[in-house]
């Protein structure tokens, strides 16, 4: 998968409007996201089990991937959040590196395209937290939760409103999260957020979160595509944290800023996590975008597993 795909996985369509409950906005639309799905999943490693969780916003599915080192199978598991727009496949790239230390549960947001199917609205961003609190409670161990760009807020949202639920945070370039997005950022998604504006304007937004790589035809770019043009957000925009919300945190938080980001002042962002954070521990990866994870997979991987066995 390009890394230009998973800038756009991340960072599109922030701004995007949302219905009272995320849905399809037709079943031809449904199976021609579907089908994108599937042929993603199927070009990255095996799926153990597909799992389903019931939570008071819906039913929550999840893709569960065994630890492929069998000495780690009772490892805390990891729990991974995709961007906006996307689905569990944005994280193809990085499922084989995760997986060898821990296992790994994937999930299909509340609210947003996916397997998931949300039956009562997502008002406040408390709501957020505690749908994902549920699912968290309905898995062993003391889960660990890890988000890039908007899951990384929702991550970093779950820790402000239910850091009962997780034992530790990870976040990797969140957005709206220690900074705001950039005015470039809001003046390229915003036209982009339109279903049936061109698919190119689309593309151009994709590439730009990337820092300009180019915006390849495959399974990943086509799922991404199919739910922006296909499915009615139903969940609200993120926004900031204040300063004593993220002081609050009282759980250990590992954040990865990419150096280059456009959608935000990178370095300000760490600046602010390092400062407000009391458990926080902050790396900047100087030359990545903000489609980093599709950039920077095994380093992130040993990031992770260092700060999981901390």
């Amino acid at each position: 998968m390009l890394p230009a795909t998973v800038g756009l996985v991340a960072g599109a369509l922030i701004f995007a409007s949302s219905a009272p409950v995320g849905h399809f906005r037709s079943a031809a639309g449904q199976t021609e996201y579907l089908a994108a799905y599937e042929r993603a999943i199927a070009e990255g490693p095996e799926v153990s089990e597909r799992l389903s969780f019931e939570t008071e916003y819906g039913v929550v599915r999840v893709l569960r991937y065994d630890a492929t080192d069998p000495g780690r199978a009772e490892a805390d598991p990891l729990v991974l959040l995709p961007g906006t727009q996307s689905g569990a496949p944005m994280w193809a790239d990085n499922i084989h590196s995760l997986q060898a230390t821990q296992p790994v549960y994937v999930l299909d947001l509340l609210g947003q395209p996916g397997r998931s199917i949300q039956s009562r609205p997502i008002e406040r961003h408390e709501d957020d937290a505690r749908w994902l609190a549920q699912v968290l409670e309905q898995l062993p161990g003391d889960p660990v939760v890890m988000g890039h760009s908007l899951g990384g807020w929702i991550a970093a949202n779950l820790a402000v409103h239910q850091p009962e639920a997780v034992s530790r945070v990870i976040v990797v370039d969140p957005v709206m999260t220690f900074g705001d997005l950039s005015l470039g950022a809001v003046a390229r998604s915003l036209p982009a957020s339109v279903s049936w504006f061109p698919q190119s304007w689309r593309e151009d937004f994709a590439s730009w979160t990337a820092n300009d790589a180019p915006v390849e035809d495959e399974p990943i770019a086509e799922m991404i595509e199919a739910g922006m043009q296909h499915f009615a957000l139903g969940s609200p925009a993120p926004t900031r944290f204040d300063d004593e919300q993220l002081q609050e945190i009282d759980i250990p938080m590992l954040v990865i800023m990419a150096g280059q980001s456009r959608m935000h002042d990178s370095a300000e962002a760490a600046a602010n996590a390092e400062r407000l954070l009391t458990h926080g521990t902050v790396v900047t990866y100087d030359g990545a975008s903000h489609a980093i994870t599709g950039e920077e997979p095994a380093s992130i991987a040993e990031e992770v597993a260092a700060f999981m066995d901390n």
